[in-house]
């Protein structure tokens, strides 16, 4: 996430140098992310952590420093 960026909410992903953005339920809003694995794992991440991309979300608002968000196991 980038602080103070665009509505819808979103966040942005890369996968070998493919970029994309997604929403917090991991559906793709922009970019091309080819992996149908690294889609599905990017969906399944953004579910589990979808409370506290909201958070972050609104903390990038407000220019307040994003709380770290744990990686996939």
């Amino acid at each position: 996430m980038y602080f103070d960026d665009h509505e819808p909410k979103h966040f942005h992903a890369e996968h070998q140098g493919q970029n994309g953005t997604f929403d917090f339920a991991g559906r793709p809003l922009t970019g091309k992310i080819r992996s149908a694995t690294a889609r599905k794992l990017i969906r399944e991440w953004a579910r589990a952590h979808e409370i506290e991309l909201e958070e972050n979300w609104k903390r990038a608002k407000k220019l307040r420093p994003l709380n770290q968000v744990a990686p996939l196991e």
